[in-house]
């Protein structure tokens, strides 16, 4: 029997946890298929959403939460069945009858995103699992290197899962969002999420003065206010940004399809998911080819140098002028998507556990 922790389930959503969520309901799915061994999905008090995962057995077990349920509660309830976790962290009670999704190596890489407590727990944590043989599968070729360098662990003991994107068009496209916030077809292109624009902010000015040009503007969703770009090109630039603060999945897949393009400038990433997102539906990705990134778009997306910032703002000109090459673009990224679809990725997941 494989256990599955589901701790993530009392967490808010993120890269990490839409990777759980979508892994688990795809897991559920090969289950009830009779495509998948048995297994029980194991959830801290608070946990919500339990009746998504039917064929799982789901069960709230134990009287903690966070990081004591997980290291206390939920060792004692395996059983000596085996554990998979998707989210970063585990039981150093578990021992090497576990399986652990690693997602990056960001705290060792860039240490600078994290605070002391949190790099040092995360760090401390991920070396015990490795040195008490936990399997550690990550989700790219990228961070599969960057982890076993960091844990010292030889890079052929990692499974890589990959991540999948199709989640964007579970729901109708809620297009109230561009009425709204006054956004016309094509009009815009998309940031998603604040993460990326404080990672490459010089880049995001370039790419507005260009949009700003051709009377376009620069949404961003997940800012609640346009202030991080002022610390680069002043409140000028406030009338080619629209910040659309937290969206929902419907309203992003219509932001995804109605935009010119998607902006993803980040120069880190252990994936990459708002680029597979855009091209399931069908929007063009300019991305800096860094990490994951580049693994995972391929020849899908226009790249731009991340050491030469201006490039943004050429690669925005070159999609905005030529109707042409955005179609050409927009297609290539549809038949990537062939590679990125969570059952695809549950189904490698399946691979590296025992049966």
């Amino acid at each position: 029997m494989i256990v599955l922790n589901g701790r993530f389930l009392t967490q808010g959503l993120t890269g990490v946890q839409r990777y759980a969520r979508e892994i688990t309901r795809a897991l559920d799915g090969l289950v009830a298929a009779g495509e998948a061994p048995p297994i029980r999905l194991l959830a801290p008090p608070g946990a919500e959403g339990l009746e998504a995962y039917p064929f799982l057995a789901p069960r709230i077990i134990g009287s903690r939460s966070g990081q004591l349920w997980e290291q206390l509660d939920l060792p004692r309830a395996l059983q000596g069945d085996f554990l998979l976790n998707l989210g970063n962290t585990a039981p150093i009670l578990a021992g090497s009858n576990q399986a652990v999704v690693i997602h990056d190596a960001g705290v060792f890489d860039t240490p600078e995103s994290y605070s002391w407590k949190f790099r040092g727990w995360y760090r401390t944590l991920q070396r015990i699992l490795a040195l008490r043989g936990a399997r550690i599968l990550t989700v790219s070729e990228f961070s599969a290197r960057r982890i076993a360098e960091n844990l010292s662990v030889q890079p052929k003991k990692l499974g890589v899962t990959l991540e999948g994107g199709e989640h964007i068009l579970r729901e109708p496209a809620d297009s109230d969002i561009l009425d709204h916030n006054g956004l016309a077809r094509h009009g815009y292109a998309l940031v998603v999420g604040t993460g990326a624009a404080h990672k490459n902010l010089a880049a995001l000015r370039h790419a507005i003065g260009a949009l700003g040009e051709r009377g376009l503007v620069l949404a961003v969703a997940g800012a609640k206010d346009a202030g991080v770009f002022r610390q680069e090109g002043g409140a000028e630039l406030d009338q080619h940004i629209r910040p659309l603060g937290r969206v929902s999945d419907a309203e992003l897949r219509a932001l995804y399809e109605s935009a010119l393009c998607l902006v993803f400038p980040s120069r880190y990433e252990g994936f990459g998911l708002p680029p597979v997102e855009a091209m399931w539906c069908g929007c063009p990705v300019v991305a800096s080819r860094i990490g994951a990134v580049a693994e995972v778009c391929g020849e899908a997306a226009l790249w731009f140098d991340a050491a030469r910032p201006e490039s943004l703002g050429e690669a925005i000109g070159q999609i905005a002028d030529d109707a042409g090459f955005r179609s050409s673009l927009a297609e290539a990224g549809r038949h990537r998507t062939a590679s990125f679809s969570w059952e695809a990725a549950a189904r490698r997941l399946l691979g590296f556990l025992p049966r």
